[in-house]
């Protein structure tokens, strides 16, 4: 009975305990199971699902790697929120923090009428005091803000040179905005005219630290232009512009698309101003132009509302007679037309022709025929306001049965030739040719607009001028040398590397390579050697080709970034040109080059001087006579030849004794002021008259080999259009002295002093001679 009682105490005693084992148990899971889903909903609630819980009893262990050292801070704060924090275990990790990127710096300055303001971040160690009293000098007292701030920072790699550049640029501009960045400067700037935006664009790239990228966005006003010009012509080089003016940007685009319909060619260009006579400009021009591709040669000029379209004498009477009809009947309101059909050449004479040559070192040769002692002169006194005082050599001759109106086309013939920086200009009775060479893409049309101008819209011009880039002013591309010596410092800078024992470059060099690039496309035009050099390490053999292989992949590098390489040589050295000492890590480094090396100081694939040379009529200054020859026409074309006519079509009084007719003698001084203002000041200037005549003795001139340049090119295409009779001119005696005009009296040297008479050539023109 004990026993049995005993059994069933033990058997109470053990159920008893599992049953609290297994309330215990359940109780604890159920506590871990309800802990750990609420701290996982707040946490995903708040956006912190990166923590991983655990729960272990009471416990809550949190695991995980946190962004950053707060963010597990506010995570085990949440977490706390829901348990008590007795029972958190913190297992977590935070990311290593990275060290503070430096603050970019910059500058931005604003110049006005106003004053200066500054605004940006600088480095601490930038002399604000310094900078201040530089722009208040520019600004006056007062008027500088001053919004910048400052970082004790070190100075990022190209601020100092920016810096520097910006603000001098700013003292430059006085209506500007610059913006200043490590290696680089922006510029924004208003003009008040094209010219001073091509100057301030030529000064800014000149003065450009190497190493420092330059964004100009330069503004000018539409330039006013007067008179309104176009002038088109069709022959055998085909169509083209020689001047071309549009009021808008639709009418720009009018007249080009009429300009191509007439055969023209490759890049056009057409310059957009002020000053139109109608807002049906590009109509009209459009329609001159349709009209001369219909006759298809010829050329057309308008100056303002005047057209003038002269066909060539190859083109049929019927075709003109149609298609100059309908032009003339659709035209807007308020232009003319004047049409001309050119008669086939006939056999002439000598014609009287005066030719000025402009050689590359700026003196100017003048020869050929002038009309009188007084013209020549002017004309020289003209020239040497033109060109300077030194640079004139003048051997002329004075020709009194000269057309009316010479002096007058002579001077605007120089005045055209002042737009080039090389080339000549030859006068004749029908026609102006100008060619040479130029550094403004705008020099045919401002030659072109002078010259109507002067002349009429009528008046026959042949142009011939190129446009040579390295002339321009604005773009101040460097010379051979100096291109060789911004490769080499780039190179120095930051050296182009190579792979171990190979040729091929890491991509890291791209900088460098760009860098190279933009230098190189200012520098096409020269001859230059891509030279590769290596150490002593390897073989000879060896070495020799990869040097080779290592400068050939730097050009094919340079072709990649759309260089034209043409110019360019790929050589390798080597170990045979160490500039330090092989046997150290330093030398051998030193000695794994590439280095760039000109060939020819001379640029290669320029434009080539176009010199027109003097025609078979033309007076040859070095035939000495005491009387200017007479017979300068055939009697019959000058019997057979109409008057000659001025600018507006109206015909020319007959010329006195001199060979200008009375109004034309007080021309030079009036009628054309913009031209000939300075030749009339000249000759005011003169000795102290004491006789109004005019002395017709001409010196007898010097020899061949005294009269003429040695580099004066001959070979040009000369123009089919044979030049017709000049004017009647009426012998003295036809112009009585009481019908004359009272002349002018104008103090005349002898003949042994005239300024006229050929002087001895100037030092550097080398030798005369035709």
């Amino acid at each position: 009975m004990r026993a049995r009682t005993t059994a069933l105490t033990a058997t109470a005693f053990v159920s008893a305990l599992v049953l609290c084992a297994f309330i215990a148990g359940g109780s604890a899971t159920i506590i871990e199971q309800r802990s750990r889903k609420a701290v996982r909903l707040v946490l995903e609630a708040n956006g912190h699902s990166w923590a991983q819980v655990h729960t272990d009893g009471l416990q809550v262990i949190l695991l995980g790697t946190a962004p950053s050292e707060a963010e597990r801070f506010r995570t085990v704060t949440l977490v706390s929120t829901v348990v008590d924090s007795s029972r958190i275990v913190d297992n977590t990790d935070a990311v290593v923090a990275k060290a503070i990127a430096p603050p970019d710096f910059s500058l931005q300055l604003l110049r006005n009428d106003e004053g200066i303001s500054l605004i940006g971040l600088v480095p601490k160690g930038t002399d604000r005091e310094a900078l201040m009293k530089r722009l208040t000098a520019l600004a006056g007292e007062g008027n500088v803000t001053d919004m910048l701030e400052s970082a004790e920072y070190p100075v990022p790699k190209g601020w100092s040179p920016a810096f520097e550049f910006g603000i001098a640029t700013l003292e430059k501009l006085p209506r500007a905005k610059v913006s200043i960045d490590p290696g680089a400067v922006g510029v924004e700037a208003i003009t008040d005219s094209a010219e001073e935006k091509a100057a301030v664009e030529a000064q800014l790239n000149r003065s450009r630290p190497s190493g420092v990228r330059l964004d100009a966005k330069i503004s000018a006003p539409r330039p006013v232009i007067t008179p309104f010009t176009l002038r088109f012509l069709i022959d055998d080089e085909g169509a083209r512009f020689d001047a071309c003016s549009a009021d808008t940007v639709r009418s720009r685009a009018t007249i080009l698309t009429a300009a191509r319909k007439a055969g023209a060619m490759g890049d056009l260009d057409c310059t957009v101003g002020m000053g139109a006579p109608s807002p049906q400009w590009g109509e009209a021009v459009g329609m001159a132009l349709g009209a001369l591709g219909e006759l298809g040669a010829g050329t057309v000029t308008i100056s303002d509302a005047d057209i003038s379209l002269v066909a060539a004498d190859t083109v049929a009477q019927a075709s003109y007679d149609k298609i100059v009809g309908e032009l003339e009947s659709n035209l807007p309101p308020v232009f003319s037309l004047k049409a001309e059909l050119t008669k086939k050449a006939e056999a002439a004479g000598s014609v009287p022709e005066f030719t000025a040559l402009l050689g590359e070192d700026g003196r100017v040769e003048l020869r050929g025929r002038v009309s009188s002692e007084r013209s020549r002169e002017a004309l020289e006194s003209f020239a040497r306001a033109q060109f300077g005082a030194d640079a004139i050599y003048a051997a002329t001759l004075v020709d009194a049965d000269l057309p009316q109106g010479w002096p007058l086309r002579t001077m605007t013939a120089l005045e055209a030739l002042d737009m080039l920086n090389s080339g000549s200009v030859t006068v004749t009775p029908q026609l102006i040719r100008l060619s040479g060479l130029t550094g403004d893409k705008q020099a045919t049309d401002k030659a072109a607009r002078i010259l109507s101008q002067r002349l009429g819209e009528d008046a026959r011009i042949e142009l011939s001028v190129k446009y040579d880039q390295r002339l321009d002013e604005t773009l101040a591309l460097p010379d051979g040398p100096e291109c060789v010596a911004k490769l080499n410092a780039i190179l120095t800078a930051s050296k182009v590397t190579f792979e171990p024992a190979s040729a091929k470059i890491p991509e890291d060099n791209a900088p460098q390579l760009d860098a190279l690039a933009r230098i190189m496309k200012q520098c096409q035009d020269f001859r230059m050697e891509v030279a590769g050099h290596t150490d002593s390490q390897g073989g000879e053999e060896g070495n020799l080709r990869l040097s080779q292989n290592r400068a050939e992949a730097v050009l094919d590098a340079l072709r990649a970034r759309r260089v034209l390489v043409g110019n360019l040589t790929a050589k390798g050295y080597g170990e045979t040109r160490p500039i330090a000492d092989n046997e150290t890590e330093e030398g051998r480094e030193a000695n794994r080059r590439i280095e760039f090396v000109l060939l020819d100081a001379e640029p290669v694939n320029v434009p080539e001087p176009v010199i027109l040379p003097l025609s078979e009529g033309a007076l040859d200054a070095e035939e000495p006579t005491e009387d200017p020859p007479q017979e300068m026409l055939d009697e019959s074309a000058i019997e057979d030849a109409a008057p000659m006519e001025d600018a507006h079509g109206e015909p020319m009084p007959e010329a006195d004794e001199e060979g200008l007719a009375p109004e034309a003698e007080t021309s030079i001084a009036d009628d054309s002021a913009p031209v000939t203002e300075q030749a009339a000041e000249a000759t005011e200037e003169a000795a102290p008259a004491e006789d109004a005549q005019v002395v017709e003795e001409v010196a007898p001139a010097e020899s061949p080999e005294d009269t003429a340049p040695e580099d004066v090119v001959t070979e040009v295409e000369e123009t089919t259009e044979a030049a017709e009779p000049a004017t009647e001119t009426a012998p003295a005696e036809a112009a009585p002295e009481e019908t004359a005009e009272p002349e002018i009296e104008i103090p005349v040297r002898p003949a042994a002093e005239s300024p006229g008479r050929p002087k001895p050539r100037p030092a550097g023109l080398g030798p005369a001679g035709n």
